[in-house]
């Protein structure tokens, strides 16, 4: 009898800041998902946004997490370490004939869907320029354990940029590398990041790369309906008593952990939750309101 490959899950956030609640919410889902089946749970740093990264946030990262008792297997993985991997993906892409320069600016699109402007340039511009995919109209699915069939055209946002003017890699092809390099073939994340997941979905058939399973989860939001986020100076996540911060966000994720969870230790906590990980109760929800017992 044939086995199953491993199970190979991972958490990725960007050094932009101090870890919050909502990112550490995901990891929490994450490491749930991939511990609760015997799987490896890797941590990438998606580094490539270099303008963005802030100092110290990935030594802050890196102890957030593990004080919370969320430990990673292998090494960490950085984007800005796999330059060489994007590159001949790109190759591969010129090859296929499947890119083109844009010199549209940020403000020319604004207010408009990207329609193909610069498919059909002539010459190679000599100002700075991004690289976009060249999409069509089929149609992409996949089943998504927790939020059901998403179906999209592929062109349905028009052809997107995968490698940007100032040179940096785009978000939407580097995790398509990345967890094709990783072997992950199980990704949790949150609901926010849904709808671009058939573009990545379209570059994973382009480069014949395997689909990993997917799992979005709710975000997290506070009382002004905004999501947990650096944008919306989200709190960093408290380093005082982690144990019970993971026991209400055990709540938060509909687990329903016994009350006398919450004065254990965060070993226990943990063990608890792999133990008894079930995501069902959170299908087709897309956010959960950050409790004020998490917000103070």
């Amino acid at each position: 009898m044939q086995q199953s490959p491993a199970l190979i899950g991972r958490f990725a956030p960007s050094p932009t800041g101090l870890l919050h609640l909502g990112s550490l919410y995901t990891a929490l889902a994450s490491f749930l998902a991939a511990r609760s089946q015997q799987g490896q749970w890797l941590l990438r740093i998606d580094d490539l946004d270099t303008p963005r990264n802030c100092k110290g946030s990935i030594e802050s990262i890196l102890t957030t997490l593990d004080i919370y008792g969320l430990h990673w297997d292998r090494d960490v993985f950085y984007q800005s370490q796999q330059l060489t991997h994007y590159e001949d993906a790109l190759n591969q892409l010129e090859a296929l004939n499947k890119l083109y320069p844009c010199v549209c600016s940020r403000k020319m699109l604004e207010s408009t869907r990207y329609a193909g402007h610069c498919r059909h340039l002539s010459a190679v511009p000599s100002t700075a320029f991004a690289l976009r995919v060249k999409t069509d109209a089929q149609w992409l699915s996949f089943d998504d354990e927790l939020q059901g069939t998403v179906r999209a055209q592929a062109d349905d946002q028009g052809d997107f940029i995968i490698k940007r003017k100032d040179q940096i890699f785009a978000y939407q092809f580097a995790v398509v590398i990345d967890d094709a390099q990783q072997h992950v073939n199980q990704v949790v994340r949150g609901c926010d990041l849904l709808d671009s997941t058939p573009k990545q979905l379209y570059l994973q058939q382009l480069l014949g790369l395997p689909r990993p399973h997917y799992l979005h989860v709710p975000i997290i939001i506070d009382q002004q309906c905004q999501k947990l986020s650096k944008q919306t100076l989200a709190n960093a996540v408290s380093l005082k008593s982690p144990a019970k911060v993971l026991f209400h966000l055990l709540n938060l994720l509909k687990q329903q952990p016994p009350r006398e969870l919450e004065y254990a230790s965060t070993q226990e906590v943990l063990a608890w939750g792999i133990l008894h990980w079930n995501p069902q109760p959170l299908k087709n929800l897309r956010m959960m309101y950050l409790p004020d017992v998490l917000s103070k």
